[in-house]
């Protein structure tokens, strides 16, 4: 065989080399998929009370229409005051139930009265849209009690969620799915 033709690539070899290349190609790519979906699997998106400031993006920027972020509120904190900053506009016309006085735009907060002078609160998850304004009041003059948290039933679980690429103070995190919730005061896995 002349030294020519040694270095020439026959068509068939360059087809098969091709073929092989483009195989090796698809196999790492479905390889890569796998592990990230594994990965996600394991993790889900989750606020970290202690870093949200109540911005209002949960509200705007979630990709189902109706936000998986809810407010939460951990009752253990709570002092069932009867001037509830997260529950009341701040100077409200009067102490009393009346929309024109509550601070939540949907009315997601219930107050009850327990005895005088403790009312308690709670959130009608399916009115609460994830504004944060009540998160907003309560931090300001309460104990912070009322917080946002990604309800991972209504939660797509977005490879990247698009409310934490918006999110002004990095409060989106993954945590491991075994402890998907966050308590205030506490550190996410």
């Amino acid at each position: 065989m002349p030294e020519k033709d040694k270095d020439k690539i026959s068509r068939r070899d360059f087809i098969s080399n091709t073929i092989r290349g483009v195989c090796l190609l698809g196999l790492g790519g479905t390889l890569g998929l796998v592990a990230t979906r594994t990965q996600a699997g394991d993790t889900v998106w989750q606020i970290d009370p202690n870093k949200c400031i109540g911005c209002g993006r949960c509200a705007d920027h979630c990709v189902l229409e109706i936000s998986a972020v809810k407010c939460v509120h951990n009752f253990a904190m709570c002092g069932y005051c009867k001037l509830c900053t997260g529950y009341f506009e701040p100077q409200p016309n009067a102490l009393n139930t009346g929309a024109e006085n509550q601070l939540c735009p949907t009315g997601a907060i219930r107050r009850s009265f327990v005895e005088h002078p403790y009312y308690e609160y709670e959130i009608d998850e399916e009115l609460c849209v994830g504004c944060g304004k009540c998160v907003v009041g309560c931090n300001a003059f309460g104990n912070g009690s009322l917080f946002l948290q990604i309800r991972h039933d209504v939660c797509v679980n977005c490879n990247e969620c698009a409310i934490s690429v918006v999110c002004p103070s990095g409060a989106f995190k993954r945590v491991n799915a075994s402890k998907p919730y966050i308590l205030k005061g506490e550190e996410g896995e």
